[in-house]
């Protein structure tokens, strides 16, 4: 059996909407057609992970179609919600989630109704639980996912998402380029990163903020407003979202990656500038400290600070502006670390062994 029907939320290739759940789906989807699966991609509408009534309709007959015996990989942002579509299911489908983000795991303070979230993480259960395997995209995940469900821990899986091969960013003298990429939503964290900033004035850097402005424009103006208020509006820069080349060359043209998230499954961004030799300054949350990593004798190719400490953060900062050295040897660790990172086609072929098994 070489078939693979695929569920991913419609728009994964929309340049307005890129994210790292979109990168993901799509790179696993064109890497196992690449090795031989015939690839079957249902691409669901709606507004996952809060569908309305049509567009489970809509998934429902989509499931339904599906010949019996077939293996469906299901993005976790769809199934985690629609057990009474996916459980009755999958009694005769072979049903493997993917999931990147668990329910429940967004911006502290902003989390649903606990009622809400107990709802939720019931209904991700359930389907959890009927699934014959679940791929997650970091240890992290994996660890997550064991400690709140019954789920027996030979059919929860890990597959890290791979990087693409890049040339090496050599970044500037002073370090002076910052960049932050990931949508600007409050889970991104870029109102600690602004806070940080603002104590630090007395030094040169610019801050090249890439991500979508979409996703919360109310958090997006006031981020504005803020870097208005306190002097910053020519020093911080919301550009919106970037891919492909675009993308590249804000990589290329960067000192350090900051991420100041509150929450992360894994931190894609993270891969991707090292694979650069870009050094990193972020949260130490979720399965970010994976995505940086360490060479053989515990050094890091950047720093991490607690999520959602400003002064940590400033600090941190701070630090790589002022410390020739620190920036160095930082960048040294790296490019040493940007030879150690998988590519796209380990992670594939993660996930290919994973839907040999259920097959067989």
């Amino acid at each position: 059996m070489t078939t693979v029907h695929v569920v991913v939320p419609d728009g994964i290739d929309d340049p307005a909407r890129p994210s790292g759940g979109n990168a993901y789906d799509r790179r696993i989807s064109l890497g196992l057609a690449a090795i031989g699966w015939t690839v079957r991609e249902h691409a669901m509408r709606g507004s996952w992970p809060r569908p309305d009534a049509l567009a489970k309709v809509t998934l429902t007959r989509a499931i339904a179609g599906i010949p019996d015996g077939g293996i469906v990989l299901v993005d976790g942002l769809i199934a985690s919600t629609v057990p009474e579509v996916l459980v009755p299911e999958s009694r005769r489908l072979r049903l493997v989630v993917l999931v990147h983000m668990p329910l429940g795991e967004g911006t502290p303070g902003a989390e649903p109704p606990a009622g809400e979230v107990s709802r939720d993480r019931a209904r991700e259960g359930a389907v959890l639980s009927a699934a014959v395997a679940v791929v997650s995209t970091s240890a992290w995940t994996r660890r997550r996912l064991l400690d709140r469900y019954r789920l027996l821990p030979g059919r929860v899986h890990v597959a890290e998402p791979g990087v693409d091969v890049a040339d090496v960013a050599f970044g500037t003298e002073d370090g002076a380029e910052l960049l932050c990429v990931a949508a600007v939503t409050p889970a991104k964290g870029q109102d600690v990163l602004l806070e940080a900033l603002s104590g630090l004035t007395d030094l040169c850097w610019h801050c090249l903020c890439v991500g979508s402005l979409a996703r919360d424009p109310v958090f997006a103006d006031r981020l504005r407003h803020q870097a208005e208020e306190y002097g910053l509006a020519e020093r911080i820069s919301l550009a919106g979202p970037r891919t492909a080349d675009d993308l590249g060359r804000a990589y290329a043209a960067a000192d350090v990656l900051v991420l100041a998230s509150r929450a992360e499954t894994y931190g894609m961004v993270v891969t991707e500038a090292l694979a650069r030799g870009v050094p990193v300054v972020a949260s130490n949350v979720g399965g970010v400290p994976e995505a940086l990593g360490q060479l053989a004798d515990g050094s890091r190719p950047g720093v991490l600070v607690p999520p959602g400490d400003i002064a940590a953060l400033a600090g941190a900062l701070r630090g790589w502006l002022v410390d020739r050295d620190l920036r160095q040897r930082l960048r040294s660790v790296a490019r040493e670390r940007r030879a150690s990172l998988p590519d796209w086609s380990t992670t594939t072929d993660r996930i290919s062994w994973v839907l040999a098994e259920v097959a067989s």
